[in-house]
């Protein structure tokens, strides 16, 4: 099974590569709050803020995941060079139809550092 990384307090941390390697690999769920029963509900994923993570042959983000508390809903899946071999911020919107109240999470899977979990966001679904 591999390692789950999840997001840390690093504010009071003073060394700028800890605040690069968290950043870079943690994702996060962009949405609204809200949704409508039956209705298309965009989610954004997108890998960091302010660090680009490597698109390198060895080193890259191969995934993204969106779920709904243990529920996968959807996923994307990259090869290396899939953002032209130079650092970025991968990003993914889905598209998902709510039937329900959600808890969303993103999990990232990074080729050299392991799985990463973004926080919860939580949408009320009428």
């Amino acid at each position: 099974m591999p390692k789950v990384v999840q997001p840390v307090d690093i504010s009071k941390e003073e060394n700028e590569a800890r605040k690069d390697y968290f950043d870079r690999h943690t994702p996060h769920v962009i949405c609204e709050n809200s949704a409508k029963t039956g209705e298309k509900f965009k989610v954004k994923v997108m890998m960091g803020e302010n660090y680009p993570h490597p698109d390198d042959h060895d080193h890259y983000i191969q995934y993204v995941q969106l779920w709904n508390r243990e529920t996968l809903l959807a996923e994307a899946r990259f090869t290396a060079g899939a953002l032209g071999n130079i650092p970025g911020h991968v990003e993914v919107d889905f598209n998902i139809v709510p039937s329900g109240s959600m808890i969303l999470s993103a999990m990232s899977f990074c080729t050299k550092h392991g799985l990463w979990q973004s926080e919860n966001q939580e949408v009320k679904v009428s």
